[in-house]
């Protein structure tokens, strides 16, 4: 089992019981060390600076007192999922219900919508004035898009 692997199983059930989902670990040597990235986020919002932080200190503190990580000295690095991460999963569909995002449809053209609801693996989105529902085994890729200056509309 590789060292993602174990850490994985080490770290999962603090960072759910801390209230997060883990998005994903990767150990990644960088000359005589290595970086430990560690990536959360939540289920319905995104995690805060003072969250991730609070996250930060106890992975390190476990991470310093686990000796399968070895001798190797490491960089933690605990983060949130980029703008650039794809929705892949309904929870990443569900928790930017209100923004823009750029769909790749696995057939026709890309095009820029706003999320209105997610049910049942399918999103509803606001193209143009009009509501469209989308199937998420349509979509070949979705990515939000970044807005600068929205006008907030309740």
């Amino acid at each position: 089992m590789s060292l993602a692997n174990n850490l994985i199983e080490l770290l999962g059930p603090v960072i759910t019981k801390a209230g997060f989902v883990l998005e994903e670990i990767t150990v990644t040597p960088v000359g005589k060390r290595r970086l430990v990235a560690v990536v959360i986020d939540r289920e319905e919002s995104n995690p805060s600076l003072d969250e991730v932080t609070v996250v930060s200190k106890e992975v390190s503190a476990i991470l310093d007192n686990y000796s399968q990580i070895g001798e190797v000295p490491f960089t933690l690095e605990v983060t949130t999922p980029g703008i650039d991460k794809p929705l892949v999963i309904p929870r990443h569909w569900k928790k930017n219900i209100g923004r823009l995002v750029k769909i790749t449809p696995k057939q026709g053209e890309k095009y820029v919508a706003r999320i209105k609801g997610y049910a049942d693996d399918q999103v509803t989105l606001e193209l143009k004035n009009e509501i469209l529902v989308l199937s998420l085994s349509d979509v070949a890729k979705a990515q939000i898009e970044v807005e600068f200056n929205r006008k907030d509309v309740k």
